[in-house]
């Protein structure tokens, strides 16, 4: 393939790049923003992580990116100028450009890469990459390799995917590329060393990286051969989880994108040097990454700088998923790296989405540790709008930059997940049996304003020192060694909290005889399960909490309560009048041990119509809702009732309430942070050296009628209590957002504070 250099990228070009991008990690940032008002460039100063960041590579020190996704109209009007001035007053520090795969947007050698309608021999992509580069920004050369036109297809038949009857697999007028076949292994590799060898970027990044999902199995001959050349077998012929060759199947294709993965990095880093690396792209969505075979535990320990392509909310997942995976990505990728996230500006591609809800979105990611990443569809834009949501924050994260990295979270809670448990035992069911009930437990905790971590169920002894609390949310799936981490963890002192089918299964969704934890639980599954077959459906029952209720609680009585109420256990605390919660979901039938104390009991389902046959059949049960007991000091709770489950999908105060008594029942007094005020607040609280960054979001606005929210209601007065870890002295308080500084009063290792109001976020340090 020809892969002579374009001329214009003069030697005396490329020695002025090198000396833009070393003046790039010293040049000062204006600073001055809170929110979303609009203001002048204020005196610029020089962060402190500027130094520090001229030894770094370009990937660990470009914290706020752009991109402008091109059309093929593009090459006819792209005003570089404006758009250079738009990464000037953004204090943007990296763009996305686009190189090729689907489209070409440089003057290709090779003749099946497909040019850009109207390039017409201009340099789309070589243009932009070279003012970026003049402007000390770095850039990502941005792939497709997904898909291809039917010339590529005619000529190529064998590199594109099959169907089970032998046809090809297409979208739209484009045909599947096949991931086992040469357009993978040979000719995307071609094009990455053509697009170096034309205008080098500093990196690749691609969304279509990962091939077809599971649900579109190919049975081309590269896959038929490869799959037998593996592991003796050949490709099964339709869906079976029960079937070595499926599960095979699956195992293979895991490691299948590993190697791709691999490879274009030896290929990106051969040709353009040890820093040109290939990123690929993400989702904070690991249901989305299980369904595409994407390892995402092991995809982030590879990934020198991790690109989400994770735009925007939808109102299941809410603004609050965006922390929440920002937290979880970086506890398996590492905290020192960064993670980039697209974050649209439109909706649909060419009107301007409402400026608070890109903003809430975008606050939501940089309080998990996301780094902004202004995205616009196309280079000329008629709603002018989208550009209003960008500036603003941008100059306020440039300002704050050193507070927004490099950060270790503060919490004594982690949250036990595991991709195989979304694979092998939610198989074609996982939102509902494995990620529901996980998310159910961290939206407990959000509003409880609880601090919490995503712990991967491989990586419990290593971070099990950080926590007093492990919460395992129906994770069913779990291997042997798993098993024993959790041991270890308890036997340790750690306290622990397991819901639903929690250790019912093995790694590969094979049902055990009991619970592998049985011991801890204090309880063993008798085969019985009551509720609705389908998880997501809801029955007409209810969770009785002993003892009852007294007669001195008002009320009309039957004569059958004691005269006084008894003391109930903390975790009932504020449910004193009442001797029942609504529940309707799953219940496992367990035997608890003797000894284990049970504190709520299932009254089954009864009759809601008429109102004149709604009354409780069966009021009364012995079967378990909530068993708790102590063990070694560890304190241990296990909720056959899927509570967490329900609350994902009910939003009901009680379930809430209830999840959140038993964590602070379990990690006892071990919780570094309260915040007392009105509102729905998201908490995330993280710790640098010398310092204590809290990041508080008002989420109040957001989950009122639904989305896209129009306006943000400020919240406050807050009163904050952080407990002062050591080395931490907590004498100065700087708001970044509403401006301003003050001494917190300290008082027996915790340090307390007012913020008097919350628009869309408020960021504390603490030093």
């Amino acid at each position: 393939m020809d892969t002579e250099k374009k001329g214009p990228a003069s030697k005396r070009h490329r020695e002025s790049r090198r000396d833009f991008l070393r003046m790039a990690a010293v040049s000062p940032l204006a600073v001055s923003l809170g929110g979303l008002r609009s203001s002048e460039a204020s005196t610029p100063v020089l962060p402190d992580s500027v130094a520090q960041n001229t030894v770094l590579p370009w990937y660990r020190r470009t914290y706020r990116w752009g991109q402008t996704n091109m059309n093929e109209l593009d090459p006819l009007h792209y005003d570089i100028p404006w758009w250079r001035g738009y990464w000037k007053r953004t204090r943007t520090q990296g763009v996305i450009i686009n190189g090729g795969g689907i489209y070409a947007f440089y003057p290709s050698k090779h003749p099946l890469h497909r040019q850009a309608e109207f390039l017409q021999g201009r340099d789309l992509y070589g243009d932009l990459t070279r003012a970026a580069h003049a402007d000390g920004l770095a850039v990502f050369a941005r792939m497709d390799c997904g898909s291809a036109f039917e010339p590529f297809y005619r000529a190529h038949p064998d590199w594109f995917a099959v169907n089970a009857e032998g046809g090809p697999h297409r979208s739209g007028n484009r045909y599947i590329t096949c991931i086992n076949g040469p357009y993978y292994d040979e000719y995307i590799p071609e094009i990455l060393r053509e697009i170096i060898a034309w205008e080098k970027p500093d990196g690749f990044t691609d969304n279509h990286w990962e091939g077809q999902g599971r649900g579109s199995m190919c049975y081309c001959g590269n896959c038929k051969s490869r799959f037998r050349q593996s592991g003796g077998r050949d490709l099964p012929a339709r869906k079976n989880w029960d079937d070595p060759a499926y599960r095979q199947w699956i195992e293979w294709s895991y490691k299948r994108r590993l190697e791709i993965w691999d490879l274009y990095n030896r290929t990106t880093k051969a040709a353009g040097g040890p820093d040109c690396i290939w990123s690929g792209m993400l989702s904070g969505n690991f249901l989305g990454e299980v369904n595409g075979f994407v390892d995402v535990k092991e995809i982030l320990q590879r990934a020198d700088i991790i690109m989400l392509d994770q735009q925007s909310r939808n109102d299941e997942r809410g603004f609050q998923f965006n922390a929440e995976s920002g937290k979880r990505i970086h506890e398996l990728g590492g905290w020192d790296k960064l993670a980039p996230e697209s974050q649209a500006t439109y909706g649909p591609r060419k009107a301007a989405k409402p400026i608070p809800e890109v903003q809430m979105w975008r606050v939501e990611g940089v309080a998990g540790s996301i780094q902004p990443w202004w995205h616009h569809v196309g280079g000329h834009q008629e709603d002018r709008r989208q550009f209003r949501a960008v500036e603003p924050f941008y100059r306020w994260h440039a300002a704050n930059q050193d507070y927004l990295v490099n950060r270790q979270p503060v919490a004594t809670v982690g949250v036990v997940y595991s991709q195989r448990n979304l694979e092998w035992y939610g198989r074609d069911n996982a939102d509902e049996l494995a990620w529901a009930p996980y998310s159910g437990m961290t939206e407990a905790l959000l509003r409880a304003r609880i601090p919490y971590v995503g712990v991967h169920a491989d990586h419990i002894d290593r971070e099990a020192d950080r926590f007093s609390l492990l919460v395992l949310p129906n994770l069913a799936a779990i291997s042997d060694s798993q098993v024993e981490a959790v041991r270890r963890f308890v036997g340790k002192g750690g306290s622990l909290i397991a819901t639903g089918e929690t250790s019912l299964y093995d790694e590969y969704g094979d049902r055990r005889p009991d619970f592998a934890l049985a011991d801890l639980f204090a309880a063993s599954y008798t085969g019985k399960r009551h509720g609705p077959e389908n998880p997501a459906s809801v029955q007409h029952s209810y969770l009785r909490l002993t003892p009852d209720v007294g007669q001195d609680v008002d009320g009309p009585r039957s004569g059958e309560e004691p005269a006084r109420s008894a003391p109930r256990h903390a975790v009932l605390r504020g449910f004193e009048e009442t001797n029942i919660i609504t529940f309707g979901g799953v219940l496992l039938e367990v035997k608890p041990a003797p000894g284990a104390t049970v504190l709520l009991t299932l009254v089954p389902e009864f009759p809601t119509l008429p109102p004149e046959d709604s009354w409780m059949r069966v009021p009364r049960t012995e079967i378990p809702g909530l068993v708790i007991g102590e063990q070694n000091g560890a304190r241990i709770a296990y909720l056959p009732a899927d509570i967490d489950r329900r609350f994902k999908h009910g939003n009901i105060p009680d379930h809430g309430d209830l999840l959140a008594n038993l964590v602070r029942w379990a990690a006892r007094d071990s919780i570094p942070l309260e915040v007392q005020g009105p509102g729905l607040i998201d908490c995330n609280l993280y710790r640098q050296q010398g310092r204590l960054v809290l990041h508080l979001v008002n989420l109040t606005s957001a989950g009122t009628w639904r989305g896209p929210i129009h306006e943000l209601v400020p919240v406050g007065p807050l009163t904050v209590r952080v407990k002062l870890p050591e080395g931490i002295r907590g004498q100065r308080l700087l708001l970044t957002v509403s401006g301003g500084t003050a001494t917190p009063v300290r008082r027996n290792g915790w340090a307390q504070f007012e913020v008097n109001s919350i628009t869309d976020h408020e960021v504390a340090v603490l030093e």
